[in-house]
């Protein structure tokens, strides 16, 4: 039996759970489920702390996890001092991205300036490597939560925070310094050095085919033959178009997998060209 840990809260949690259903694999009904058990895939869903999963799986109770690369990198010991988990595949959601800010009238434009500050963050392992590795001596304040408002408090002098658009820093009157620490995103998780089972390369391919369907479309459009070879190098596909003869003399049909962000321009391009009866069809699922 595969066991999987899924966050059980917060941002990532109703992204994952969406992504497992439409990858085929049942899941919670109630956010009061702690566990739930999937008869048609021998798998069972375990609801967790998103910081705790990849303590879970590199010790080995859950076979894999689903939390953000930030939480991984936050839990992941130091080299000798354990099991790791490692990540196995970006998942596409949740992204964000580890950055320093400072009060608008701290006068603090840049990383170095933080040397000898103090630096609220409830990733205190992440920042404190980072400062190690740039040669800065600063004191870390660890908070759990709310870091923003450690400088109005007098408890900081800069924040070190995950930060997704920016406004809640702006709003408590903070300006963002530098280049990210780090970018994170949702990612799947396993222990490392262990070996992959079926039902795991089976759970990698359903989300990758999650994925695809989620980045592209199918186009199908009728094209002269004179133009042809044209447009189908403008939608080249995957691993190339599906081309057949139409009835009407001279033209063909072509089909084939597009970019959704370049749909609108790949549409305007062929007809264009001379193509006509361009039509965009979404994707449920895939393998590819």
């Amino acid at each position: 039996m595969l066991r999987i840990a899924v966050p059980n809260k917060g941002v990532l949690s109703e992204p994952a759970a969406e992504m497992l259903a439409e990858s085929g694999y049942r899941q919670r009904r109630s956010t009061k489920d702690l566990a739930v058990y999937d008869p048609d895939n021998d798998t069972e869903f375990f609801y967790l702390r998103p910081r705790d999963i990849a303590v879970y799986v590199a010790a080995g109770t859950l076979d894999v996890g689903i939390t953000g690369r930030d939480m991984l990198l936050e839990t992941a010991p130091d080299a000798g001092e354990g099991p790791a988990a490692v990540e196995v595949m970006p998942l596409g959601f949740g992204r964000s991205s580890f950055r320093f800010a400072a009060p608008v009238e701290s006068g603090i434009e840049r990383v170095d300036q933080l040397a000898g500050k103090r630096i609220a963050t409830a990733y205190p392992v992440l920042l404190q490597r980072f400062l190690e590795e740039s040669g800065i001596k600063a004191d870390v304040v660890k908070l759990d939560g709310a870091v923003e408002t450690a400088c109005r408090l007098g408890v900081a002098d800069a924040v070190c925070d995950v930060v997704e658009t920016g406004t809640t820093l702006r709003a408590a009157g903070l300006h963002i310094i530098g280049e990210p620490v780090l970018t994170s995103e949702a990612v799947l998780v396993r222990r490392e050095g262990a070996e992959e089972i079926p039902a795991v390369a089976q759970l990698r391919r359903r989300l990758k085919g999650v994925l695809v369907a989620r980045q592209y479309v199918m186009l199908d459009y009728d094209c002269p033959d004179e133009i042809l070879a044209e447009a189908t190098a403008i939608t080249p596909g995957i691993e190339g178009p599906t081309v057949s003869p139409l009835q009407r003399a001279g033209w063909s049909a072509v089909r084939a997998m597009v970019a959704q962000s370049d749909t609108n321009r790949v549409m305007d391009e062929l007809w264009e060209l001379g193509a006509r009866a361009i039509l965009v069809t979404s994707i449920h699922a895939s393998r590819v």
